[in-house]
């Protein structure tokens, strides 16, 4: 992992952008921090799921790296295979060509479009984001159990379904779900939070429902609120920070 040099946010957040190589692809990602990490109080790690987009992302980022990091937890995000700057998944790229044409038509988006939609994105993704895990646990300044919070639904499955040092999954309803996701939910075993917006525009409601009733987990929560994407109330965050502190040992702030 190569670290770029560290700036100070003015709440004392410190911000670091790095680039990781995983399996010969070059991953950048933004590291955060929160004031008083070290090796003696090392703050358990949330890994921040996004749509992909990472410099376009990274205020909303940085707004969600400073919520955690009042609670005593370090985030990080990585850019997306096939975003930002880099190289293009012509297969992806064919699927989001496709699903924009089936929902311009008021069609039903094939499941084959979002299998070669998602998938590729998955596969490719998980094992970046366990790299991540890799190299960012061994910084003194971060340590203990880590999560996963937002972002594609199907790589949160998938990653908590196979690493085993995420110890909490937290989801926002509302990507489109490969049917392998749903079978993969059933084999989850750690706590998971879902959140769903309930009016959200882009959502399929009941197949987020369908997939909350699949998730395996003995510990599941579902918040539904009223509003759209961008409608998410205040205390929702509240309940998501309060989740993560229960099960990765921050102090919510």
């Amino acid at each position: 992992m190569r670290l770029d040099t560290a700036r100070t946010l003015d709440d004392g957040l410190t911000e670091r952008r790095f680039t990781l190589d995983v399996d010969g692809a070059t991953v950048p990602g933004i590291l955060w921090t929160p004031a008083g990490a070290s090796e003696s109080a090392p703050a358990p790690l949330i890994l921040l799921g996004h749509p992909g987009g990472l410099d376009a992302m990274s205020p909303r980022l940085a707004g969600r790296a400073r919520r955690s990091a009042r609670d005593g937890f370090a985030t990080a995000a990585l850019e997306l295979p096939g975003s930002g700057e880099r190289a293009r998944l012509e297969e992806v790229d064919a699927a989001r060509a496709d699903l924009r044409a089936a929902l311009a038509a008021g069609e039903p988006v094939p499941d084959d479009v979002v299998d070669r939609l998602v998938l590729p994105l998955v596969d490719r993704s998980v094992p970046e984001h366990r790299g991540a895990l890799d190299a960012l646990g061994a910084l003194p300044e971060v340590g203990g159990p880590a999560g996963y919070s937002g972002g594609i639904v199907a790589i949160g499955v998938r990653l908590a379904l196979v690493e085993p040092r995420i110890a909490a999954l937290g989801l926002f309803a509302g990507s489109f779900l490969p049917g392998t996701t749903v079978d993969e939910a059933r084999r989850l075993t750690v706590p998971v939070h879902v959140l769903l917006q309930w009016d959200d525009e882009g959502n399929d409601r009941q197949a987020s429902l369908d997939l909350f009733d699949a998730i395996g987990s003995p510990e599941k929560t579902l918040q539904a609120n009223l509003g759209g994407h961008r409608g998410v109330p205040a205390f929702a965050g509240e309940d998501a920070a309060r989740f993560f502190a229960r099960h990765l040992g921050g102090r919510p702030g």
